[in-house]
């Protein structure tokens, strides 16, 4: 069986979960099956994986135009396969245009909602309508739908109430133990600024509106003195979401020392070494279809601290791997917190429990990297999704 994965993200270009997720499942799958990836961006030498640009006369078109002319030019490459797999929306007009012309099997995996983004019309204008009609139309033209969450299947079904649930299947994200670990780099440490000595908590991700990241950066005012704010987080998605954050974090950089702001997109074995010396990982997100990056501070050995909504409650066991925080949310569609004093206040609250009790925090981190190990490895996921793709090709879907 020839297998087709169609994603924006794809080695070198990684930026996000959704690229984690597309190259480790390939990696997994490659086991057992012929695998071919179409990907946007720069050519690529690895075998039976092909790069698609812009085409010039898109080149001064609305990026969400930009990318359905990338997608159409992803088609042609399609031909011959037996199941085309998309990631994302960006990659969904691509498999949905191969499935009607090739008769073959579309299989969406749900990374993000966006219905349940609008603020990315803040980023895409106009193109934020474009990315919605073309997510609805290939969810409800698809053999399947992958959601990497129980929550996120329950959040497709509300967003998208004319699909059949039946073919909403549950495969979760995966981890390489291997590959993430335990590291220590004492060295490292000492040129970002981080005293390990320090209490630490310490945040990885976007600067996006569903990351949290202004919610977590008022509840860092709360923390006692000691500790420390370590922030990876780069590629805004908008310059007002920056401004935001660069004056949140001069306004704590005042008030309190310890605050580390690293915006430069890290190898994996330095951020091994950040996470591996955090008294404790934070996941502040207010939507979150599972979080890789949960994944990656408990394969590290860290604890985390997480935001209860989403899939997050599906990954950190509470009071086992790490906390959970409560929150109530608008129904709106933002995710947007009902009380967002009170949140970051039960965000400054756990926060403090947790690098209080170091002793108790190393539990949660050996904790959290057996789970990471036992429940998410990725040869059981692409095992299952093998199986989803037999089933769809069987039936004829």
């Amino acid at each position: 069986m020839r297998v087709d994965i169609v994603t924006k993200e794809y080695p070198p270009t990684i930026y996000g979960g959704a690229g984690v997720h597309a190259t480790e499942l390939v990696k997994a799958l490659r086991e057992t099956l012929d695998v071919h990836v179409q990907a946007f961006g720069a050519e690529r030498d690895e075998p039976d994986t092909f790069s698609y640009g812009v085409p010039e006369g898109l080149s001064d078109a609305n990026a969400a135009i930009q990318t359905l002319g990338t997608d159409l030019e992803i088609v042609g490459g399609v031909a011959g396969a037996d199941v085309v797999h998309s990631h994302t929306w960006y990659a969904n007009f691509a498999g949905h245009l191969a499935s009607l012309l090739y008769g073959i099997p579309h299989v969406v995996t749900a990374h993000s909602l966006e219905p349940l983004r609008p603020w990315k019309a803040e980023q895409l204008g106009g193109g934020y309508a474009v990315s919605s009609y073309i997510e609805k139309t290939a969810y409800e033209g698809a053999a399947a739908i992958v959601a990497v969450s129980d929550g996120m299947r329950n959040d497709i079904l509300r967003s998208y109430p004319a699909l059949d649930p039946a073919k909403v299947r549950v495969i979760y994200n995966g981890i390489d133990v291997e590959a993430w670990r335990p590291v220590s780099d004492p060295d490292l440490l000492a040129a970002e600024g981080i005293d390990p000595t320090r209490p630490s908590v310490v945040f990885v991700g976007r600067i996006t509106r569903q990351k949290g990241l202004p919610y977590l950066l008022r509840a860092a005012a709360l923390l006692p003195p000691e500790v420390q704010l370590v922030l990876c987080a780069g590629a805004p998605d908008t310059p007002e979401i920056l401004a935001e954050v660069e004056g949140l974090v001069r306004g704590l950089q005042q008030t309190r020392d310890g605050v580390v702001w690293i915006d430069r997109m890290l190898p994996r074995d330095e951020l091994c070494a950040i996470l591996s010396a955090a008294t404790t990982f934070v996941c502040p997100s207010i939507y979150e279809p599972l979080g890789i990056v949960n994944l990656e501070a408990m394969a590290c050995g860290a604890a985390v601290v997480g935001t209860a909504t989403g899939g997050i409650p599906e990954v950190v066991v509470d009071g086992v791997t790490g906390r959970l925080v409560p929150i109530d949310q608008l129904q709106d569609g933002t995710g947007t917190p009902t009380h967002p004093d009170q949140y970051v206040a039960d965000l400054a609250a756990v926060l403090t429990e947790v690098v209080s009790d170091p002793e108790r925090a190393r539990a949660y981190g050996d904790a959290g990297r057996e789970r990471a190990a036992s429940d998410f490895s990725w040869a059981a996921i692409a095992e299952q999704t093998a199986a989803l793709y037999a089933e769809v090709v069987s039936s004829g879907r």
